[in-house]
């Protein structure tokens, strides 16, 4: 069954000024969309512009950088257009923001439960403060909190990183929202509590429908928990697909490298593929492909340094920015050995 469009970005350019006053494209052009419950991961190294991008998205972007162009729409309507105060509407209620780092999501010097007390009173729910206190316990204990009502009475220093995050989550998941973004949700814990975390938000998702954009680089994630995956390079978008297709073909040398860094019990070498070099600076890509003068594909020509590939289909829910996209999965084999 087809589901519907809750979230489409089209052609989003997001830049800031350098020194001298010129612009700077932190994301050129990216499109993707995200379905009514599905689970989409934008997948990239840092810097490759996945957290800018949501960010741009939710009008949540630091002082100094801008939308450029393009357009982000919420069941069709245009977010980039709307004012603050409906934008503020719709963050906490319809979409909702689960951070990297608690310890900065959450206010320092106030108590966990009465933080997440003003945020079910924030937005719009007719409740005491008493009540509002209850609430908060009992979101606590929905995420795994154990002994919610007294453990709500803490500071967030009080609480362990693990902790910290489910507290988010609590926060994220207070108004049952139709889309939860989830920025890099498990960096600096560790896997069993990683785990946790990512079973936390399934069954958040459960309980609400709600989809979920998932930013982040690590691949073990993307193969359990997705549905979809944009591949985000330099900017810009260099692949998109089903996890299938991309796990099984990869048509991109950017996620071909990515898939081959992770070693598995089926490597023949015993050593994981290291993509060689680094990204480029914004304000320094090359002419061509922005991959260019890290890929080790064998056709790569003289073409990849001079234009830059566009994103087209290369199978059925399958696009990739590559000049020679049907040679990737050759090569793809021969890296991952």
């Amino acid at each position: 069954m087809t589901r519907d469009v809750l979230l489409r970005v089209d052609d989003l350019v997001v830049g800031t000024r350098d020194d001298q006053g010129r612009e700077v494209r932190l994301v050129d052009g990216v499109s993707f969309e995200i379905a009514e419950g599905e689970v989409l991961c934008v997948v990239g190294e840092s810097g490759s512009g996945k957290s800018i991008t949501m960010a741009a998205v939710l009008g949540l972007l630091p002082a100094g950088v801008e939308v450029l162009s393009g357009r982000v729409e919420y069941r069709g309507e245009d977010l980039l257009s709307a004012g603050e105060r409906r934008l503020r509407e719709l963050r906490g209620r319809r979409l909702a923001m689960v951070f990297q780092d608690p310890m900065t999501a959450l206010n320092p010097v106030k108590r966990v439960g009465a933080q997440i007390a003003r945020a079910v009173r924030l937005h719009g729910d007719r409740l005491t403060r008493a009540e509002a206190d209850r609430r908060a316990a009992e979101l606590l204990a929905a995420v795994g909190v154990p002994d919610a009502a007294e453990r709500a009475r803490a500071y967030p220093h009080q609480w362990s990183g693990g902790m910290r995050q489910r507290a988010v989550i609590a926060t994220a998941i207070a108004h049952d929202p139709d889309l939860l973004v989830a920025d890099e949700p498990t960096t600096a814990l560790d896997v069993t509590i990683q785990a946790q975390i990512m079973q936390l938000l399934a069954e958040a998702r459960g309980r609400t429908s709600a989809a979920m954009a998932l930013i982040t680089h690590d691949l073990g994630l993307v193969a359990q928990t997705a549905d979809r995956i944009v591949i985000m390079y330099s900017g810009r978008v260099v692949e998109t697909g089903t996890v299938w297709e991309l796990f099984d073909s990869p048509r991109h040398p950017y996620t071909a490298g990515l898939l081959a860094s992770l070693l598995t019990a089926e490597s023949s070498t015993g050593r994981a593929y290291a993509i060689p070099g680094s990204p480029p600076q914004p304000s320094a890509r090359p002419a061509g492909c922005p991959f260019a003068p890290r890929c080790e594909l064998p056709a790569k020509s003289a073409r990849c340094l001079t234009e830059v590939p566009l994103l087209r289909s290369v199978a059925p829910d399958h696009d990739s920015a590559c000049h020679h996209a049907d040679t990737v999965s050759r090569f793809a084999e021969e890296v991952a050995g």
